[in-house]
């Protein structure tokens, strides 16, 4: 016990959804069997652990939320941290190894992890491990599992040294020293995730093969050439691998069902960022015509007996359940029908291995089974590969056990991508595909993440419409497939979509109608307030918008305050005001096309650019602009005037893969060109922009 004392280390992790605590749970299980003892923590408990007094090696996993923002369990920390009164040698005694989880479909990929690694350096603390930026945009396991692997030989080495430097002679000691002195080793795993440069099923598979744990080599002849993996079906050779799999999760929730009758809890009791109001549907429009490939819905809501407040350009959270029938299917193949509304109270069960076992804060401790079902869990959410690990103790089916094992091992790491990730495939579709494995209430609640609250941006100004608030969305399809045996809606948009069928009329172009209008739905909602996407302080800096599709929506809300403000105050100065749109079709998914026209005849829009994507000219001599990025192309001088001579700002919203980087590509590219400098050095320019604020995003993938 002594030894296992002496190797000890800090583990701290910091979490918004439950990814970088799952990651650090599993780094405290792996410990012991390599000889060392973590003393885990969350970061937001400092008065257990002091990094000012903390002699052994630290381990920090942290996530990304936001647009670049630490997680809120994190904001104590970084707080205390970048206390300007702190020498630069405050961490000297500190040596630590960093993990940073993040999606590079965002701008700020893995800022958290960054902002916390810049300023331990910056107060003198040393690696002993290099940093590792693990990637969900491909799958956070291509990094972490190899980081994980590594950290234990790294650990070896800080407390080796450690050992030679306290119980060695003098003259190894003098040795010791001036090794000690110096920086410690670093493993240059160089373990950052490269989107563009990842191929999944190929370099994946090969990164993973290389850094897991030497494979027993089993020699069989593949007679079975003639069959390609499936999510239930695998080929050679990670059919006829020795499997590396996770360790098995401990158990550490019991659920009592108990036949009585009460009150479910408050909706408002499941959120703990802030005061959630109920409020009704006034309004549902549909913006776009019947043919068009994707419905985009137009919502507004009383908020005027609220104290609800928002600016345009804000975001707000709308609370939504699961679907019904996808909850009555779950309770079905759960053999939990006759239950659903019992009431259900959940514990943290006896004598359990996690350590720090709490119930999941989301999770009522008494509720109805339906409740937590429909609320609480997110059962559409992609299953992890710990779920996995879970899932394979509770399949009767030997072939069965052995896929599920396949697909949470290193050696099925490219079939998990392909197959789950990739697929979007949910705890249903596994459960229909594999009709032996029979999961507990339980295992669900312990496994299966919160049910979050969807963000939608504000499509109105409150200063122009008083105490209504409206937001524009599309209806999410994801049709059937082969891992996915029925077309779905998105968990909140669908949701929606039905709610308000009932007094939904079209009129794709214009909103001021009372045509079908009606209050008896409500739903509940919460601020999310955004400090950065607002319209200028100074009404007279000219501005750009570039909103295709539903990206439009905050910039209606943009253009509604601005008339208002023109009208109100006809004295002072305003600004040029810019709008590039884009829709597939000109006559089917033009949205606001005359709210736009509207602005555009009164001045408060001074110049409005579209394009349409799948609308052909063929009498055009040259070919008209399809995409945002290119009618901004055709605009250069406009565009650097705006934002290099005249100090303007510009806006982007909508889809991140597919048109934010491509705008960023032309700004830069304007700024190359117009400056007569080379694009490394517009890149600089445009990262100043964004610092400073006046180039933003609000993006989605």
């Amino acid at each position: 016990m002594c030894c296992d004392l002496k190797r000890r280390f800090l583990l701290l992790y910091a979490t918004q959804k439950g990814q970088a605590k799952a990651i650090a749970e599993e780094i405290w299980q792996q410990a012991g069997a390599h000889g060392f003892e973590a003393d885990m923590h969350c970061m937001s408990e400092m008065d257990k652990y002091n990094l000012e007094t903390e002699k052994d090696p630290v381990v920090i996993v942290i996530s990304t939320t936001g647009t670049g923002d630490p997680p809120d369990t994190a904001c104590k920390f970084v707080k205390k941290i970048h206390d300007t009164t702190l020498p630069p040698d405050h961490f000297a005694h500190l040596q630590y190894g960093l993990l940073g989880l993040g999606d590079s479909e965002y701008t700020f990929f893995c800022n958290g992890g960054k902002t916390v690694d810049r300023r331990l350096q910056e107060l003198g603390a040393r690696h002993f491990y290099d940093t590792g930026l693990a990637d969900d945009c491909v799958g956070l396991e291509l990094v972490v599992d190899p980081w994980i692997d590594g950290l234990w030989r790294a650990l070896k080495e800080v407390f080796l040294l450690q050992k030679e430097k306290d119980g060695m002679n003098s003259v190894v000691n003098a040795v010791s020293s001036s090794l000690s002195a110096a920086p410690h080793v670093v493993h240059e795993l160089n373990l950052t995730s490269k989107v563009q440069n990842l191929k999944l099923e190929d370099e994946g598979v090969r990164s993973s093969d290389v850094l897991s744990q030497k494979l027993v080599d089993i020699s069989l002849v593949d007679s079975s050439r003639d069959t390609e993996p499936s999510l239930v079906h695998s080929v050679p050779p990670v059919s006829q691998s020795a499997l590396n799999i996770p360790a098995l999760p401990p158990e550490y929730i019991e659920v009592q069902f108990q036949d009585t009758h009460g009150e479910n809890p408050h909706l408002s009791s499941l959120v703990s960022e802030g005061t959630t109001f109920e409020v009704p549907v006034t309004k549902a429009v549909q913006l776009t015509r019947e043919d068009a490939i994707k419905t985009a819905l137009l919502l507004e809501l009383d908020i005027a007996d609220t104290v609800f407040d928002y600016q345009p350009g804000d975001a707000f959270c709308v609370m939504c359940p699961n679907n019904v029938s996808e909850v009555e299917e779950l309770l079905h193949i759960l053999g939990l029908s006759e239950k659903g509304e019992h009431f259900v109270c959940v514990k943290v069960k006896q004598g359990t291995k996690k350590k720090g076992a709490a119930r999941p804060q989301h999770i009522p401790e008494r509720s109805t089974l339906k409740f937590i079902l429909t609320w609480c869990l997110e059962i559409r959410a992609i299953p992890k590969k710990a779920f996995l690990r879970a899932l394979v103790e509770c399949t009767s089916d030997v072939g069965e056990k052995r896929r599920l094992q396949e697909l949470c091992s290193r050696q099925g790491a490219s079939d998990y991508t392909r197959f789950i990730r990739d697929a979007n495939v949910c705890l249903l579709d596994l459960l229909h595909a594999f009709p032996g494995c029979k999961p507990s209430l339980s295992m669900l609640i312990e496994h299966l993440p919160k049910l979050q609250a969807r963000s939608y941006s504000a499509s109105s100004s409150n200063l122009y419409q008083p105490g209504k608030l409206s937001f524009v969305f599309s209806i999410v399809e994801f049709t059937a497939c082969p891992t996915r045996p029925v077309p779905r809606k998105g968990v909140c948009t669908g949701w929606l979509a039905e709610l308000v069928a009932p007094q939904l009329h079209t009129n794709r172009n214009t909103l001021d109608t009372n045509e079908g209008t009606c209050s008896t739905e409500k739903i509940s909602i919460f601020a999310r307030p955004n400090n950065a996407f607002h319209l200028p302080a100074d009404p007279s800096v000219p501005f750009m918008m570039v909103g295709p599709g539903t990206g439009i929506s905050p910039f209606i809300g943009f253009l509604q305050h601005r008339q208002k403000l023109r009208e109100e105050h006809a004295d002072w100065e305003f600004g040029e005001t810019w709008l590039f749109f884009g829709c597939r079709h000109q006559d089917q998914d033009y949205l606001f096309k005359d709210e736009l026209r509207c602005f555009l005849e009164n001045g408060t829009l001074n110049h409005l650019k579209v394009c349409f994507s799948r609308d052909s000219s063929s009498t055009a001599e040259v070919a008209p602009p399809k995409y945002v990025q290119d009618v901004i192309r055709l605009h250069t001088k406009e565009v650097a005037r705006v934002l290099l001579k005249e100090r303007g700002y510009f806006y982007v919203c909508g889809d991140k893969k597919h048109m934010a980087d491509g705008v960023s590509d032309a700004v830069v590219d304007i700024l190359s060109m117009e400056m007569e400098t080379d694009k490394l050095e517009a890149m600089k320019i445009l990262a100043t922009l964004r610092e400073a604020k006046r180039y933003l995003q609000d993006v989605w993938s």
